[in-house]
Protein backbone atom coordinates (compact mmCIF):
# COMPACT_ATOMS: atom_id res chain seq x y z
CA UNK A 1 0.00 0.00 0.00
CA UNK A 2 1.35 3.45 -0.82
CA UNK A 3 1.95 6.16 1.79
CA UNK A 4 -0.96 8.37 0.72
CA UNK A 5 -3.38 5.47 1.19
CA UNK A 6 -1.95 4.73 4.62
CA UNK A 7 -2.34 8.39 5.62
CA UNK A 8 -5.94 8.33 4.42
CA UNK A 9 -6.55 5.30 6.64
CA UNK A 10 -5.25 7.31 9.60
CA UNK A 11 -7.57 10.17 8.70
CA UNK A 12 -10.49 7.72 8.49
CA UNK A 13 -9.41 6.41 11.94
CA UNK A 14 -9.22 2.93 10.43
CA UNK A 15 -7.10 0.57 12.55
CA UNK A 16 -5.85 -0.95 9.30
CA UNK A 17 -3.55 2.11 9.16
CA UNK A 18 -1.43 0.65 11.95
CA UNK A 19 -1.37 -2.79 10.33
CA UNK A 20 -0.29 -1.35 6.97
CA UNK A 21 2.30 0.90 8.61
CA UNK A 22 3.73 -2.04 10.55
CA UNK A 23 3.87 -4.15 7.42
CA UNK A 24 5.60 -1.47 5.36
CA UNK A 25 7.84 0.22 7.97
CA UNK A 26 8.03 -2.15 10.94
CA UNK A 27 11.47 -3.56 10.09
CA UNK A 28 12.89 -0.09 9.49
CA UNK A 29 11.50 1.24 12.77
CA UNK A 30 12.82 -1.77 14.66
CA UNK A 31 16.25 -1.29 13.11
CA UNK A 32 16.36 2.37 14.17
CA UNK A 33 15.19 1.63 17.70
CA UNK A 34 17.55 -1.31 18.13
CA UNK A 35 20.43 0.78 16.79
CA UNK A 36 19.81 3.33 19.53
CA UNK A 37 18.80 1.02 22.38
CA UNK A 38 20.79 -2.10 21.61
CA UNK A 39 18.15 -4.66 22.53
CA UNK A 40 15.08 -6.14 20.90
CA UNK A 41 12.68 -5.78 23.83
CA UNK A 42 13.23 -2.04 24.26
CA UNK A 43 13.17 -1.62 20.48
CA UNK A 44 9.79 -3.37 20.20
CA UNK A 45 8.41 -1.12 22.91
CA UNK A 46 9.57 1.97 21.01
CA UNK A 47 8.11 0.68 17.75
CA UNK A 48 4.76 0.16 19.48
CA UNK A 49 5.01 3.66 20.92
CA UNK A 50 5.75 4.92 17.40
CA UNK A 51 2.45 3.51 16.15
CA UNK A 52 0.60 5.14 19.05
CA UNK A 53 2.39 8.40 18.27
CA UNK A 54 1.35 8.17 14.63
CA UNK A 55 -2.23 7.43 15.58
CA UNK A 56 -2.30 10.50 17.82
CA UNK A 57 -0.52 12.78 15.34
CA UNK A 58 -2.36 11.88 12.12
CA UNK A 59 -4.73 13.72 11.94
CA UNK A 60 -4.25 16.68 12.19
CA UNK A 61 -0.74 16.25 10.73
CA UNK A 62 -0.50 15.16 7.11
CA UNK A 63 3.17 14.27 6.62
CA UNK A 64 4.54 14.85 3.14
CA UNK A 65 7.07 12.02 3.56
CA UNK A 66 5.58 9.31 5.75
CA UNK A 67 8.78 7.26 5.91
CA UNK A 68 10.84 10.20 7.20
CA UNK A 69 8.06 11.14 9.63
CA UNK A 70 7.93 7.61 11.06
CA UNK A 71 11.73 7.41 11.30
CA UNK A 72 11.88 10.71 13.18
CA UNK A 73 9.23 9.59 15.66
CA UNK A 74 10.96 6.24 16.21
CA UNK A 75 14.37 7.86 16.64
CA UNK A 76 13.09 10.49 19.06
CA UNK A 77 11.22 7.95 21.16
CA UNK A 78 14.28 5.69 21.21
CA UNK A 79 16.51 8.54 22.35
CA UNK A 80 14.01 9.43 25.10
CA UNK A 81 13.95 5.81 26.22
CA UNK A 82 17.73 5.70 26.22
CA UNK A 83 17.83 8.78 28.42
CA UNK A 84 15.48 7.12 30.88
CA UNK A 85 17.59 3.96 31.09
CA UNK A 86 20.34 3.72 33.65
CA UNK A 87 23.83 4.73 32.56
CA UNK A 88 24.98 1.15 33.05
CA UNK A 89 22.76 0.00 30.20
CA UNK A 90 23.93 2.72 27.81
CA UNK A 91 25.53 1.53 24.62
CA UNK A 92 29.13 2.69 24.45
CA UNK A 93 29.00 3.04 20.63
CA UNK A 94 26.07 5.43 20.89
CA UNK A 95 27.83 7.49 23.54
CA UNK A 96 30.89 7.66 21.26
CA UNK A 97 28.69 8.82 18.35
CA UNK A 98 27.34 11.69 20.45
CA UNK A 99 30.82 12.58 21.70
CA UNK A 100 32.15 12.76 18.13
CA UNK A 101 29.46 15.26 17.17
CA UNK A 102 29.82 17.28 20.36
CA UNK A 103 33.29 18.25 19.17
CA UNK A 104 31.83 20.13 16.19
CA UNK A 105 28.34 21.18 17.22
CA UNK A 106 27.71 24.25 19.35
CA UNK A 107 26.09 24.22 22.76
CA UNK A 108 22.61 25.51 21.89
CA UNK A 109 22.22 27.27 25.22
CA UNK A 110 25.35 29.33 24.71
CA UNK A 111 24.78 30.03 21.03
CA UNK A 112 21.08 30.79 21.34
CA UNK A 113 20.44 28.62 18.28
CA UNK A 114 17.40 26.47 17.79
CA UNK A 115 17.92 22.78 17.11
CA UNK A 116 15.98 23.11 13.84
CA UNK A 117 18.27 25.85 12.58
CA UNK A 118 21.38 23.76 13.17
CA UNK A 119 19.68 20.74 11.58
CA UNK A 120 18.95 22.85 8.48
CA UNK A 121 22.64 23.77 8.21
CA UNK A 122 23.69 20.13 8.62
CA UNK A 123 21.20 19.07 5.94
CA UNK A 124 22.46 21.80 3.59
CA UNK A 125 26.04 20.62 4.19
CA UNK A 126 25.12 16.98 3.55
CA UNK A 127 23.49 17.95 0.24
CA UNK A 128 26.90 19.22 -0.90
CA UNK A 129 28.54 15.86 -0.19
CA UNK A 130 28.62 12.77 -2.40
CA UNK A 131 25.84 10.24 -1.88
CA UNK A 132 28.38 7.79 -0.45
CA UNK A 133 29.65 10.24 2.18
CA UNK A 134 26.13 11.42 3.00
CA UNK A 135 24.85 7.86 3.44
CA UNK A 136 27.72 6.84 5.73
CA UNK A 137 27.24 9.98 7.86
CA UNK A 138 23.49 9.40 8.17
CA UNK A 139 23.90 5.71 8.99
CA UNK A 140 26.33 6.63 11.79
CA UNK A 141 24.72 9.70 13.32
CA UNK A 142 21.02 9.26 12.57
CA UNK A 143 20.56 5.49 12.61
CA UNK A 144 23.50 4.94 15.02
CA UNK A 145 24.94 2.04 13.03
CA UNK A 146 28.37 0.87 14.15
CA UNK A 147 31.34 1.37 11.84
CA UNK A 148 31.37 -2.41 11.38
CA UNK A 149 27.73 -2.42 10.23
CA UNK A 150 28.34 0.52 7.88
CA UNK A 151 31.44 -1.14 6.42
CA UNK A 152 29.49 -4.33 5.77
CA UNK A 153 26.54 -2.45 4.24
CA UNK A 154 28.68 -0.52 1.75
CA UNK A 155 31.53 -3.00 1.23
CA UNK A 156 34.18 -0.78 2.87
CA UNK A 157 36.84 -1.54 5.42
CA UNK A 158 36.15 -0.24 8.91
CA UNK A 159 39.18 2.04 8.64
CA UNK A 160 37.73 3.61 5.47
CA UNK A 161 34.43 4.26 7.27
CA UNK A 162 36.26 5.82 10.24
CA UNK A 163 38.32 7.97 7.90
CA UNK A 164 35.25 9.09 5.93
CA UNK A 165 33.47 10.03 9.14
CA UNK A 166 36.46 11.91 10.50
CA UNK A 167 36.95 13.93 7.30
CA UNK A 168 33.22 14.59 6.99
CA UNK A 169 33.08 15.90 10.56
CA UNK A 170 36.02 18.20 9.83
CA UNK A 171 34.35 19.53 6.65
CA UNK A 172 31.09 19.99 8.59
CA UNK A 173 32.93 21.93 11.28
CA UNK A 174 34.41 24.26 8.65
CA UNK A 175 31.04 24.62 6.94
CA UNK A 176 29.35 25.56 10.21
CA UNK A 177 32.07 28.13 10.92
CA UNK A 178 31.45 29.73 7.50
CA UNK A 179 27.74 29.84 8.38
CA UNK A 180 28.52 31.68 11.61
CA UNK A 181 27.96 28.73 13.94
CA UNK A 182 30.87 28.21 16.29
CA UNK A 183 31.50 25.56 18.93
Amino acid sequence: MDDRSIIELFFARDEQAITQTAEKYGKLCHGIAKGVLGNDQDAEECVSDTYVGLWNAIPPERPEHLCAYICRITRNLSLKKLTSLSRAKRDRALTVSFAELEEILPDECCEGRREGEIAEHINAFLRTQSAQVRNVFIRKYFFFDSTKEIAKRYGFSQSKVKSMLYHTRQRLKEYLKKEGIFV
